[in-house]
């Protein structure tokens, strides 16, 4: 089966079990300071999981593309990805545990879905703590539905809980699904749960059963949702045999496109060092691709995702060169078999082709300019490095290479060999594993927010990015349109297409329309309609950007004071501009080619 096939399958059951298929959502998340990209299949929908309706209803369905970080240094072996696709349903109020196990069964098991024996699969349910009950009500339905005692386990919170996104909110545990890949068990206690390679997790069901209080305890909620999550790459690679995922036709044309790259006959699987850097390479290339071909994306920088970016597309670039791919452009030819590989489910890339295109060329020649001031810079060094009748270069040195330079720890071990010097890899080992750490507790820092805060000063930052948006529209003219924006409970950010830096008469000008509509104190209203009316209305809704037919509208002003902004929005929003404060542009600067960013404070 074809992840094109599963995508379908996916949709095509839930659709027939009363779910409204829905869109996915940008890479890039909007108004979320809390994470740099989209890292699961339900983050785009948290606000309906707290309590918002949903134009579409109380069952929605949808694929979504994800990436996570944490694991960037583990791409290389068979299974690790930064980008993903999830496959996800929701119940919003609506069914509960026993109707959502019975769906994920029957999805999995029956032979007109996906058809995997019974046999095969294992399950995993929350034990209990003193917080929140055993969940035998779970472990109940699935034997019910067949699944034996000895093949259903108990496990703790850190295994079978989601949540809360914040220190406070809905939570609840979860039933996890595992295939069984026929090993010998490692021991008495394996398990559907066990992570020595004989159980593979391939869904997850998500019961928000709780809301956890500001006093740390756990209250059951009055309305219960339903979260599920399940991995295309991960999936297919089980329901095709295979014993990695990039052994599946979603890399095949990949990985056969690096093989020609090489122009040595050599061909996937022949030398396991190889292997790993064309899967760097396939991981990599089509992450950037991805991140580059969204509604929403960002260019290669030294912050935020810009620099998760860059560093994607430098790696790429290094196991390029260490295969021996010399021939430029060296990935955006891979980029091209990744945009017509994916361009029917997700047709933004076909769209942005040109810019993947150029922002990959350009980084390439960034990079290999790179290579050379970080030769320079060693050579420098190496006067001193001679003096050391050791030959013995330091690693922290090397870190210092790697750190400021972007200079691989690869190519200074080659530079150093040359030289008759070895690299103490240790101290370099161990100044990079600091560097990490201190980087894990900054994106900790950074997501203890919560996912999509929806505070009093949040939801004023929101609507002060309407009053802002339209302002920039009629000071510099129709083409300001928003590009991103990111809000915390302390400033705003807002990006905007705009070909030149903003004059001060400009940004004074901006800053006084947004506070005239604020002194005005105008109404704001929602209302929910179908997409093509919004826009018959004058609704902006981000070109580029993936809608439901059924969509939120927020208008600022009426018939009474006159229509200010109406845009399609998922809010939230105050109910009068009047209590926004006082609105004042701190900074504006570039974001990017052709893209500007403000920077501005309610006071």
């Amino acid at each position: 089966m074809t992840a094109d096939e599963l995508r379908s399958k996916y949709i095509e059951f839930f659709v027939s079990q009363g779910h409204a298929q829905i869109q996915g959502k940008s890479l890039i998340p909007d108004n979320d300071p809390t994470v740099l990209f989209t890292t699961a299949g339900m983050h785009p929908l948290v606000p309906y999981l707290l309590g918002q309706e949903h134009p579409a209803g109380k069952r929605l369905v949808d694929y979504q593309k994800c990436l996570r970080t944490g694991d960037i240094d583990s791409v290389g072996d068979p299974s690790h990805l930064t980008i993903f696709e999830m496959l996800g349903n929701w119940s919003l109020g609506d069914y509960f545990k026993e109707g959502a196990i019975r769906m994920s069964f029957e999805f999995l098991t029956s032979p007109r879905w996906l058809g995997i024996p019974v046999e095969k699969l294992g399950v995993t349910v929350f034990a209990g703590d003193e917080n929140a009950g055993r969940d035998d009500e779970s472990a109940a339905v699935w034997k019910a539905l067949g699944i034996p005692e000895d093949r259903i386990r108990y496990r703790p919170k850190e295994d079978n809980w989601w949540g809360p996104a914040g220190t406070t909110g809905p939570c609840g545990p979860d039933s996890e699904m595992f295939y069984d890949f026929g090993k010998e068990p490692c021991g008495p206690d394996c398990g559907p749960g066990c992570s020595c390679g004989k159980w593979l997790e391939i869904w997850n069901d998500v019961f928000m059963q709780y809301n956890k209080n500001a006093e740390g305890r756990y209250e059951a909620l009055a309305r219960t949702c339903v979260d599920t999550g399940m991995g295309i790459e991960r999936t297919v690679t089980i329901l095709n045999g295979k014993k990695s995922v990039y052994e599946t036709e979603i890399f095949e044309p990949l990985i056969a496109g690096i093989e020609r790259a090489m122009d040595g006959g050599y061909r996937y699987g022949g030398d396991e060092e190889k292997d790993r850097s064309i899967r760097i390479i396939g991981d990599h290339v089509r992450s950037a691709a991805f991140i580059l071909g969204d509604p929403r994306a960002v260019s290669p920088s030294n912050l935020g995702a810009g620099y998760v970016l860059r560093r994607l597309i430098r790696r790429a670039l290094r196991h390029c060169l260490k295969l021996g791919i010399a021939k430029s452009p060296l990935l955006s030819p891979l980029a091209e078999i990744i945009v017509e590989k994916f361009r029917g489910s997700y047709p933004e890339l076909t769209e942005n082709r040109l810019y993947i295109v150029e922002e990959l060329n350009k980084e390439e020649e960034k990079f290999l300019e790179t290579l050379e001031k970080g030769e320079r810079e060693f050579e420098k060094l190496l006067p001193n490095l001679l003096k050391d009748p050791r030959k013995i270069m330091g690693g922290r040195l090397a870190f210092r290479l790697y750190d400021t330079y972007g200079f691989p720890i690869e190519l200074t071990e080659e530079l150093a060999a040359e030289q008759g010097m070895k690299l103490n890899r240790a101290e370099f080992d161990e100044a990079f594993k600091k560097h990490q750490e201190l980087s894990r507790a900054g994106s900790g820092q950074a997501f203890k927010g919560g996912l999509q805060d929806h505070s009093e000063i949040v939801t004023k930052y929101h609507t002060a990015t309407h009053l802002l948006h339209k302002a920039l529209r009629l000071v510099l003219g129709e083409h300001a349109a928003q590009r991103g924006s990111n809000i915390t409970a302390e400033r705003m950010r807002f990006d905007f297409s705009h070909p030149a830096p903003m004059t001060s008469e400009e940004i004074q000008k901006v800053q006084g329309i947004v506070n005239e509509q604020i002194r005005r104190d105008l109404p704001v209203s929602m209302d929910v309609m179908g997409l093509e009316e919004a826009r018959e209305r004058g609704a902006i809704a981000l070109f580029g950007e993936k809608y439901e037919s059924q969509v939120k509208v927020y208008t600022i002003g009426d018939e009474s004071t006159g229509i200010f902004s109406r845009e399609v929005c998922g809010g939230p929003h105050v109910e009068r501009t009047g209590s926004l404060g006082s609105f004042k542009i701190q900074k504006e600067q570039s974001s990017s080619a052709g893209v500007r960013r403000i920077r501005a404070v309610l006071e």
